[in-house]
């Protein structure tokens, strides 16, 4: 339900004209002493200490035999030997990313390309990766849910699975696994290139929940979702293994019913002779990780973990990517994260489940950035003293106190791309005044080799965020950013606009470039006349231990709107705020923050303005609601208790609604079910419907452009700007 992050990657790209490409991620190079970029020449290498630039792949070499022009490569692989390049292109969206489209290899030896999968529509495999060997590649063909093997000395290829459908999913993911787990794909090969393990994902007790296009034909006609709503069972989830020598596929013999249970992770152990895997049980509140031998199959836990409330995988501090195991010992232990005893800490654990604490610091890491296993060297961020912003520390795999890295004269959020020997890193630099990206540095020292080549600083006239805390009634301090009006005067009152989110999947107080800037305001906010302001309430995915972040558990919509309300409150009191005019805005969880500070403080909020909210949380999906809520079997009254819905009859002030039709993620029902209730009421809003637009409502001509016209003019309609 986030789409903070998004947001912020638009303010900097539209209104400072800060180059997208800042925001890509490199491919590094094996050695780490260079990266791999894509120009018009091709695909070239380039040496960040000099900026030299080698051709790796011409232009030339990527035109196919019979075609005119060369293709428009998106991602690419080498093999193990480097004779072999894998080529993505033609990339299509499957829910949130391109995962799908067509591979190439192109040899360097004979400097030819070779299609893959040419007997499969266009645009339909996905996750293609070379064998150890460098003689086959393993694919997922979108059309069929099916694994296949292509043998590229003959072009022969082999279906690893049969069975698969819309539903019977192999070697990727469901709707659900993608968007909660950050799951996609669902397949491995072996060490030794003997076998491949990969998901099985049974979704055929998982209802469709139908979205209905009206404008794109002359009849209407519906599109499904498998889509498993809070308190439906999730998909059955299963683990195989597939010989290639045999052609033999194997379940492998893991404990529990597959029916309630989530296995967001799986890889290889090192021998290649066994599989490890996490498993979450349904309420996702116990870990288990399980090694399982292929020699007889059995399963043995190594390792569980409780929680009152929830327990975090990898995905949520590595960039929403839960694959790999970060092995060390030459893989007879691996690293693990536990939040187990208040902090986010970094674990080692070995093969028969001995634990031993790495992180020797009573604080959060926030990424796991960078593993070196040859130097026993961990990266990682973290920020103890101020949760807005976020530094690189270093510690051993052997355990000891982390060492910072980031000079004290970098004060905000810094971002580190490190090589994959560990030696240098792209840093990039940003806080609410200023951005800088580009520079090369030394690690572990963060001695900077070349200076940042991309410097922008903010004018005063952008209206710059300052940082503060407020503490409500109830004892709890929250984190706030505030932009105050280019024309402030104390003994006048302002107009006050607050940005909430508020939900477990996103932080919106943090000391970035971002800071205090509205992607959906048309023009300036500060010049307008308006303070601009956001807060951090518990529950936030903030640095400040698991206490501050699982408070919430089945207290959203309460907890976080009680937070935000009360410390709204001490606002209120300054004496240069006006609390005839109080507005609030958000999107996504943040709508459904807004919808309910409506209705349960209609004394303190005036005007809103909610983007796709969920209004219900019993109609979203249940590996997030379970996840943060518990089971509504359970504990219904938190449900609806949390819900919009519930108090949508009280809203007094001024809401504007609007959502997209087509939202695979928060469905337009949400829309029509709080319209219902808001009409029952004779609760007076108005209501925008974005047709077939998804939940970034991004899509068509013209829509970004009318949404922020919109946002603008009812904001300045019913909480209109400059002092008073």
């Amino acid at each position: 339900m986030n789409s903070i992050k998004q947001s912020i990657f638009i303010i900097l790209i539209l209104i400072f004209q800060v180059p997208a490409s800042i925001f890509a991620q490199r491919l590094w190079t094996d050695q780490g002493d260079q990266y791999y970029e894509f120009s018009e020449k091709g695909i070239e290498m380039v040496n960040p200490k000099n900026g030299m630039r080698s051709i790796f792949l011409s232009q030339q070499s990527l035109i196919p035999k019979g075609i005119t022009t060369a293709l428009k490569v998106e991602n690419f692989s080498i093999s193990k030997n480097k004779e072999l390049i894998l080529l993505y292109t033609n990339s299509k969206r499957v829910w949130r990313e391109n995962t799908r489209g067509d591979y190439w290899v192109y040899n360097k030896k004979s400097s030819q390309l070779q299609q893959l999968g040419k007997q499969f529509p266009a645009s339909q495999l996905m996750f293609a990766k070379f064998n150890p060997q460098a003689d086959k590649v393993a694919y997922v063909n979108k059309a069929d849910h099916n694994v296949y093997v292509e043998d590229l000395a003959n072009g022969r290829i082999v279906a690893v699975t049969k069975d698969g459908t819309d539903r019977l999913i192999n070697g990727t993911f469901d709707w659900v696994y993608e968007e909660e787990f950050g799951c996609k794909d669902g397949f491995r090969w072996s060490p030794d290139g003997t076998s491949i393990a990969y998901w099985k994902l049974d979704a055929r007790n998982i209802r469709n929940f139908l979205m209905i296009n009206n404008t794109d034909s002359l009849y209407s006609y519906t599109i499904p979702v498998e889509y498993p709503k809070v308190g439906q069972s999730p998909s059955a989830c299963s683990i195989w293994t597939y010989e290639i020598a045999t052609g033999k596929n194997t379940m492998l013999n893991i404990p529990g019913d597959p029916n309630q249970h989530y296995i967001p992770r799986m890889e290889w152990c090192f021998d290649g002779k066994q599989v490890i895997l996490e498993q979450l049980n349904r309420k996702q509140n116990e870990s288990k990780i399980y090694i399982v031998a292929l020699s007889d199959n059995k399963a043995q836990n190594i390792h569980q973990e409780q929680s009152d409330s929830w327990i975090d995988i990898k995905a949520r501090w590595n960039n929403n990517d839960p694959s790999g195991w970060d092995w060390v010992q030459g893989g007879k232990a691996f690293i693990w994260v536990s939040e187990k005893d208040g902090w986010r800490k970094i674990y080692q654990i070995d093969l028969s489940g001995n634990e031993k604490l790495v992180m020797k610091a009573d604080y959060d890491m926030i990424n796991l950035d960078f593993f070196d296993p040859k130097n026993e060297m961990i990266y990682f961020t973290a920020s103890p003293s101020n949760a807005t912003q976020k530094y690189l520390y270093s510690v051993s795999t052997k355990g000891g106190v982390p060492k910072r890295l980031t000079p004290a004269s970098f004060e905000g959020t810094c971002d580190y791309d490190i090589s994959k020997n560990g030696k240098i890193a792209i840093f990039n630099f940003s806080n609410r005044a200023t951005l800088q990206h580009n520079a090369v540095i030394e690690l572990p020292t963060h001695k900077i080799l070349v200076d940042f080549d991309f410097k922008r600083q903010k004018k005063v006239s952008d209206g710059i965020a300052e940082f503060f805390k407020v503490k409500t009634t109830d004892g709890i301090e929250l984190d706030g950013w505030m932009v105050k009006p280019l024309d402030f005067d104390p003994n006048k009152k302002y107009p006050v606009v607050f940005m909430v989110y508020g939900e477990p999947a996103s932080q919106t107080v943090l000391d970035n470039f971002g800071a205090g800037y509205n992607s959906l305001y048309k023009g300036n906010m500060a010049q307008d006349g308006y303070i601009y302001i956001s807060l951090d309430n518990r529950g936030t995915p903030a640095p400040k231990g698991s206490l501050w972040r699982k408070s919430i558990y089945r207290n959203i919509g309460q907890l976080n709107i009680r937070d935000q309300a009360l410390a709204t409150q001490e606002i209120l009191k300054w004496p240069f705020v006006d609390n005839s005019r109080v507005a609030v805005w958000g999107w996504s969880g943040g709508g459904s923050s807004t919808l309910n500070l409506l209705g349960q403080y209609p004394q303190i909020y005036k005007t809103g303005i909610a983007i796709a909210a969920v209004a219900n949380q019993l109609l979203y999906d249940n590996v997030y609601q379970e996840r943060y809520m518990g089971l509504p079997q359970e504990n219904l009254a938190d449900f609806e208790n949390g819900s919009p819905l519930k108090y949508a009859k009280n809203i007094k002030g001024n809401l504007l609604y609007i959502h997209g039709t087509g939202d695979d993620n928060v469905h337009y029902q949400n829309a029509e079910v709080l319209i219902n209730e808001l009409i029952k009421n004779n609760v007076q809003f108005q209501l925008m419907s974005y047709p077939n637009r998804s939940h970034s409502i991004s899509e068509g001509q013209g829509t970004h452009e009318h949404l922020k016209t919109l946002f603008t003019n009812y904001l300045k309609l019913h909480c209109p700007p400059g002092g008073r």
